[in-house]
């Protein structure tokens, strides 16, 4: 994009919308799914909501306007993360499927299986779901790790025209579907005999062949589908292969870039809330004293201190996701960036936050805990920090031409 600081008429109104939709249906929703004590019911209680946004054109939202929908730039993309973050991040999170799991099908599908496996999410009806199955529960750090590493354990072999998929996945939302026969698709991180692949499973050939083995109880976001399951003997069309088989790490890593880059948003969101609660508790509580507690210095120098780092986790996920979308070769430093930075960021303003409000903030009646909760997943969701994503950093770093002026776009020109 163009520097500019300044929203489009288009953008003023995509956050009113979006900023509406949140208030009036996530707000309420939320309450409902902080109430409910079973980890499967909760995530349920999405679903109506879900075919709501879908009927609203959100969902083609996040589908690039190239392959049907109407995503035109990353900014675009941040500006409605946060604000449904802000009220609902795990709705996001449901929702969102299709931002990781229709990376690798952008970047290497054949024309056929990008109008096949996009498709679905260009509805205006439905409440359809994508999962992009990579992460397993011995841990997948490592999935690229060659034998006698174990690496990735989910394997695919070829039985005549079609792959057979065994093995467990964990961690992704939405791997059962919201009825346990699977989302619209699958894109399956595997092992085949070429190496790691990516191979997208349709509901059709998923039914009846997904063993849920746990429904996650999380501590933070609630309302989101996370299951352990076993793929059991998942038997998709060859061409469904996305690819060459052995493009799987190249694949897999691409595309969680931008899902990479939107945390960094989802961090904003948590952040922004937090502060607005505590600004108004120090505006509104003396604590036994003469004025509320803003007058103080030491208050008011966490919240300066806090406010500056939420706008500087807003700017770099905003010029993250805008360069990634848009395909730019830094995208995913800025991604690593938006990622790290905003991740760890968040945990940080929170937990300055709380110690302004005092042991109230302990009290599970008090909502600060509750954005607390949620930010403690970012720094390790969609690629730990420490175990992926500056391991990613380490090996741009390293590049023997690698420019650290270049994503600021202040490199040297001849």
């Amino acid at each position: 994009m163009a520097v500019s600081f300044t929203l489009s008429d288009h953008q003023k109104q995509l956050k009113a919308a979006a900023r509406s939709f949140a208030r009036t249906k996530l707000r309420p929703l939320m309450e409902r799914v902080e109430s409910e004590r079973d980890p499967r019911t909760r995530a349920l209680l999405l679903q109506p909501v879900f075919a709501e946004a879908v009927s609203e054109g959100f969902l083609r939202g996040l589908i690039p306007a190239p392959f049907g929908g109407t995503a035109s730039n990353g900014v675009d993309a941040a500006i409605l993360i946060e604000e449904w973050a802000a009220e609902s991040p795990d709705f996001f999170i449901s929702f969102a499927g299709p931002l990781i799991a229709l990376g690798p099908v952008y970047e290497a599908g054949t024309p056929e299986q990008i109008s096949r496996f996009v498709s679905p999410f260009l509805a205006d009806e439905g409440s359809p779901v994508a999962a992009m199955a990579f992460s397993e529960p011995t841990g997948s750090a490592n999935f690229a790790a060659e034998t006698p590493a174990a690496g990735i354990r989910t394997h695919a072999v070829l039985d005549g025209d079609e792959w057979v998929i065994n093995g467990h996945k964990a961690w992704a939302s939405h791997l059962p579907g919201w009825d346990g026969d699977g989302p619209e698709i699958m894109t399956i991180t595997c092992r085949t005999q070429a190496g790691v692949s990516v191979i997208v499973a349709e509901r059709e050939q998923l039914a009846g062949r997904i063993e849920v083995e746990e429904y996650y109880d999380l501590p933070g976001l609630r309302g989101s589908l996370t299951t352990r399951v076993h793929l059991k003997d998942v038997r998709v069309p060859h061409a469904n292969l996305i690819g060459s088989e052995g493009d799987g790490v190249r694949l897999t890593l691409n595309a969680f870039m931008a899902s990479g880059a939107s945390i960094g948003a989802f961090a904003t969101a948590s952040a922004r809330q937090a502060w607005s609660i505590a600004y108004n508790f120090a505006r509104e509580e003396a604590r036994g004293g003469l004025s509320p507690i803003i007058d103080h210095q030491a208050v008011s120098d966490v919240l300066a201190d806090t406010k500056g780092k939420i706008e500087a986790m807003r700017l770099l996920s905003w010029r993250a996701l805008d360069a990634v979308i848009a395909q730019d070769p830094d995208g995913p430093e800025l991604a690593l960036h938006a990622k790290i930075f905003g991740s760890e960021a968040a945990v940080e303003v929170i937990t300055a936050l709380v110690k302004i409000v005092g042991v109230t903030a302990y009290d599970t009646g008090f909502p600060i805990l509750h954005h607390l909760l949620d930010a403690i997943a970012y720094p390790i969701m969609e690629g730990s920090n420490t175990g992926v994503r500056r391991r990613q950093l380490q090996r741009i770093f390293s590049a023997p031409d690698y420019d650290p002026l270049s994503a600021s776009g202040l490199t040297e020109i001849g």
